[in-house]
């Protein structure tokens, strides 16, 4: 039968965040932390996604076909889908930003590396 799939994405999730967290880690380039973190958050989104799952689960929508009792047992959970969609379009903002931010450090320095960012200014 094989492995359900919530663990399926739970386990894809978990690995895309250590991935993540050993990218930003490893890295001094600016554009690759920033792509470790893209894949935190993206891990983030599977884990949250495969918290809802149910198994066999129908629409969360109670009509003749799924009565109320029922509900709790075989519906598929729509809050952690929506807080994804909410995540998604709040990630592709900070990724963005991120970004712009990375673009106008390397006008100024003419360099991504972060060893150059780490003097102060104080």
């Amino acid at each position: 039968m094989g492995l359900p799939i919530s663990q399926i994405l739970l386990t894809t999730g978990f690995l895309l965040v250590l991935i993540g967290f050993w990218g930003m880690l490893r890295h001094r380039n600016i554009l690759r932390i920033i792509i470790g973190f893209s894949l935190i958050d993206t891990g983030m989104h599977i884990v949250l996604v495969a918290t809802g799952y149910v198994r066999g689960g129908t629409a969360p929508i109670v009509d003749e076909a799924l009565s109320v009792s029922d509900a709790s047992a075989h519906a598929v959970d729509p809050v952690p889908a929506a807080l994804v969609v909410t995540a998604i379009v709040i990630g592709f903002s900070v990724t963005a930003i991120m970004l712009s931010f990375a673009i106008r450090l390397h006008a100024v320095r003419k360099t991504l590396s972060i060893d150059v960012l780490t003097e102060s200014k104080w």
